[in-house]
């Protein structure tokens, strides 16, 4: 969420900023309802004065006539003000529900642009194999290898439902224990966050009201989060940080879920596009600086290029442009991994930050060595997702006879350096 007081002083960037990013905001409205919202609350803390005031005259009435008289006063003031503090409410309700939907201002090195297909590559990383046989998918390759049960999947949790077996439940857990070490290794607090979330979490991340479709709701009011962003976020709200702790690190380890409804059509087969996935991210927390965030930007998604290159799959990173960027999101990369059968990269880390959007939101602050106060700043990167990363690693990994080779740095997670049949 933005500062009001910017968004006043800064009313044309924040209309730019909404043309760019695709979203439908009435700026000038909001800023209507802010000045009458401000002008209410002056009148009820004036009349409310006028009201003490009232009341002290009364007590000090010399005579039965004086005290009536005040007291007509007081109940016309009475019924003025409750008039002034009903409209104040139902525009103050309506200030804090718009407040929620304002854009985050993008940085001025984000491309414009509609969709993701105008985001820019910046980095190629890894030699896209020259196979000398016909590939499979990693559809095919877990049919074959017998890896993967999408048809019992489906039976059992529906459209995108799945079963992850033998070697691959054993892969999936390898490459989180893999991603897990490099993290923690890198100055990561891991933990196990929860993927039940109460509404006030989810709003105070910026995936509510927005994205009510995306996320699953519970018969008690609660959500399943689609990361553990939302409840690593939600960890330190409502708390005043010392700035000597900052920047915090968070390895965030939980399952999560996402409704996938904005992409009915889109990859419906096999494993890339499900309801229910496994995902370690990294969260941060900072200091309320911009060049901070930017170098820690650099850094978290520097992690996740040093966990595809362990892994030794082909990869690049684009800069999105405006139209692909969240609400909160100031800059985002996108890591697209190499996938064979498709010929082309797919996205399988994504990696952002949101300056004070998430923790003006959920009360996150810090005390500077001025004693000051102050909200800081937030970034967050996938670390892996599973089973998504599977199909990059069985892909490219795959050998004439079917059988598919394990990068070496898994081994040690492993019992086995090969799937065959």
């Amino acid at each position: 969420m933005l500062d009001i007081k910017y968004i006043r002083e800064n009313k044309e960037k924040v209309k730019e900023a909404c043309r760019n990013k695709k979203i439908d905001f009435d700026v000038d409205y909001l800023l209507d309802l802010d000045s009458r919202r401000r002008e209410l609350l002056q009148l009820i803390e004036e009349k409310n004065a006028m009201k003490n005031q009232a009341n002290q005259r009364i007590k000090e009435a010399e005579t039965e006539e004086q005290r009536d008289m005040l007291i007509g006063q007081m109940r016309e003031l009475d019924r003025n003000s409750d008039n002034e503090e009903d409209e104040y409410k139902k525009i103050k309700e309506e200030f804090e529900e718009l407040m929620l939907l304002v854009p985050n201002v993008p940085d001025e090195s984000v491309p414009v642009g509609d969709s993701d297909e105008d985001n820019k590559e910046i980095k190629r990383w890894g030699e896209i194999p020259n196979f000398n046989f016909p590939i499979k998918d990693h559809v095919q390759l877990a049919k074959d290898l017998d890896l993967v049960d999408f048809e019992r999947g489906t039976k059992v949790a529906g459209f995108r439902g799945y079963f992850l077996k033998r070697e691959a439940f054993q892969l999936s857990m390898a490459v989180m224990n893999y991603a897990a070490d490099i993290l923690i290794k890198n100055g990561f607090i891991p933990m196990q966050a929860p993927s039940l979330v109460d509404e006030k979490i989810m709003r105070g991340t910026g995936y509510l009201p927005q994205a009510k479709d995306e996320v699953y709701k519970t018969t008690d009011g609660m959500y399943l989060a689609g990361t553990s962003e939302v409840s690593v976020m939600g960890y330190h709200s409502d708390e005043i940080l010392k700035e000597e702790d900052l920047p915090i690190k968070y390895m965030g380890f939980s399952p999560c879920f996402r409704t996938e409804i904005g992409s009915y059509g889109k990859d419906t087969q096999g494993i890339l596009r499900v309801h229910e996935f496994m995902k370690i991210e990294q969260v941060v927390l900072c200091i309320n600086d911009k060049e901070e965030s930017v170098r820690l930007h650099e850094e978290i998604t520097r992690n996740a290029e040093e966990i595809l290159q362990g892994l030794n799959i082909p990869y690049h990173i684009v800069v999105n442009c405006t139209g692909d960027l969240g609400l909160g999101q100031v800059k985002k990369y996108d890591i697209e991994c190499w996938v064979p059968s498709q010929e082309k990269y797919r996205e399988t880390h994504s990696s952002s930050y949101f300056f004070e959007f998430q923790t003006r939101r959920l009360g996150i602050r810090y005390k500077d060595k001025n004693g000051e106060i102050k909200f800081a700043h937030s970034l967050n990167n996938t670390g892996l997702a599973t089973p998504r990363i599977l199909i990059p690693l069985l892909e490219n990994n795959q050998r004439k006879d079917g059988s598919i080779a394990i990068p070496e740095v898994l081994h040690k997670y492993l019992n086995f350096k090969e799937i065959k049949r």
